[in-house]
């Protein structure tokens, strides 16, 4: 069954023509006051993604996301592999809160906060219109044969893009390596550390390859978050839309003309212009409604209320606003769906702060050698041998460290030749020791102890372990 006639944008996409080729799309360079608005987000953000790694909280990079080492820190806050259950909090907060802003306010984080919008809009794109002009000039750009013209800008274009998209890498490769580590591979010279160069490479070519030439068939094909819309948003979320009551009147769009009146032959105010497409950096007609390909980035709305002012119709055309809210005026207020959002976000909040209030800057965990039983000793002594593992989450080193046992009389030895040692900042610590304890002391063949682990002489961390003895028989 062919489809309706008002229908049949549903059925392609702006960035394929007709022969399933590359349709290259050429947006009208923005402007009006929500784009200076998002000018000033975007580089807010853009400083802090530069300057993020290299910010440090109490010797802690402030953002870090070392996969390979299994180190991360989140806001200044270390997180260790087993610190993995508070990592999994912190991710599954930052999903609520994404979710909770969809349903309420539809694609804004795309629009406004996804750094591969600020980076193709706000920079790469921005680079373009300096160096090849507006969209009329980039269409006759690309028509153009390759004279000397064409070559020299093109060239120009695409080492800059070159440059910034290594840039971005070594940015990123800070996140995942540490700042300090980073920086010391740069004085180092490329060629002392070629197991980083190589990655770094590549990272740079994707990043050239995105915004260079695939651009907003990120947003379109492979961000997932687009697809994410269909199941959270309603008739109540607040999108970018287009006031079709108003727009079509009773008799459609019409071309604007001088002392017309509009009214009274039955036509909305949509003038059919057509910049809101041309402006429209995924080359969609927002006039459709709501669609995937809609990042939420508000160049229609200053674009059509440019318009407007001109032709002396009021703003607020296309604008922020919900189905309910032009169908039937209603106004935003939170939804159950939103209110049940909130109260799961504030409860993982709530957890997560108690978590992180219980978290101790040292871990320690003692642990039966696999495999061992007991040792019986002279005098009635029974030994037990055990690993254990002591982890540093602060930055400072932790001197003269030593065990000891609480509630029972009995030795820890060291296998080493100081009964105390040293655990360096973000360091681990390992070894072997002996646990002795008089059989008369030991309640069956099963006895669970507590072990104390101290600096000097301040306790900074407890945990029990299962001490081995002779089975006694009644």
């Amino acid at each position: 069954m062919e489809a309706p006639q008002n229908e049949v944008f549903r059925d392609s996409i702006a960035t394929i023509n007709e022969e399933g080729k590359r349709n290259w799309i050429f947006p009208k360079k923005p402007s009006g006051p929500y784009y200076e608005k998002r000018k000033i987000v975007s580089y807010v953000l853009l400083a802090f993604l530069f300057a993020a790694p290299f910010i440090k909280v109490n010797g802690n990079q402030f953002l870090m996301f070392n996969v390979l080492e299994r180190r991360f820190n989140i806001f200044g806050f270390p997180f260790w592999p087993q610190d993995f259950h508070l990592f999994v909090i912190s991710m599954i907060i930052g999903v609520v809160f994404v979710t909770l802003f969809t349903v309420g306010f539809g694609r804004i984080f795309c629009g406004w906060i996804c750094p591969q919008t600020i980076f193709m809009e706000m920079v790469f794109r921005r680079i373009e219109y300096w160096i090849d002009g507006d969209r009329n000039k980039q269409m006759r750009l690309a028509r153009q044969k390759w004279d000397a013209e064409k070559i020299k800008k093109r060239v120009f274009k695409w080492f800059i893009f070159l440059v910034i998209s290594f840039l971005i890498a070594n940015v990123f490769l800070a996140y995942l390596i540490g700042s300090d580590k980073l920086i010391q591979y740069i004085v180092d010279g490329p060629m002392a550390h070629l197991g980083t160069l190589v990655p770094l490479l590549i990272f740079t070519g994707v990043f050239y390859f995105i915004f260079a030439w695939f651009r907003e068939q990120v947003c379109i094909i492979a961000c997932p978050y687009g697809r994410l819309q269909g199941v959270l948003l309603d008739n109540k979320s607040i999108v970018v839309a287009y006031d079709h009551k108003r727009g079509e009147g009773e008799n459609g769009r019409k071309k604007f003309r001088k002392n017309e009146d509009r009214e009274a032959l039955g036509h909305g105010d949509c003038i059919d212009c057509f910049q809101c497409v041309h402006v429209c950096p995924t080359g969609i007609d927002i006039r459709n409604g709501t669609q995937l390909e809609c990042v939420n980035c508000t160049a229609c709305i200053d674009e059509c209320d440019t318009i407007m002012e001109k032709v002396g119709l009021p703003k607020g055309l296309i604008r922020y606003a919900s189905e309910e809210n032009i169908e039937k005026k209603v106004p935003f207020k939170l939804t159950a769906r939103m209110k049940g959002y909130i109260a799961v976000l504030v409860i993982l909040i709530g957890v997560l702060l108690g978590m992180l209030a219980l978290r101790n800057d040292v871990e320690a965990r003692v642990l039966r050698l696999p495999g061992q039983l007991y040792e019986k000793k002279e005098n009635n002594i029974i030994s037990n041998v055990y690993t254990y593992k002591l982890v540093n989450k602060t930055t400072k080193d932790i001197e003269d460290v030593s065990f000891k046992l609480r509630g029972v009389d009995g030795t820890i030895k060291l296998v080493s030749t100081e009964d105390s040692f040293v655990v360096e900042s973000q360091g681990l610590a390992e070894g072997t020791l002996f646990i002795e304890l008089n059989q008369n002391d030991l309640s069956g063949d099963k006895n669970e102890l507590m072990i104390e682990v101290y600096s000097k002489d301040e306790l900074i961390e407890t945990t029990t372990v299962s001490f081995l003895g002779p089975r006694t028989f009644n």
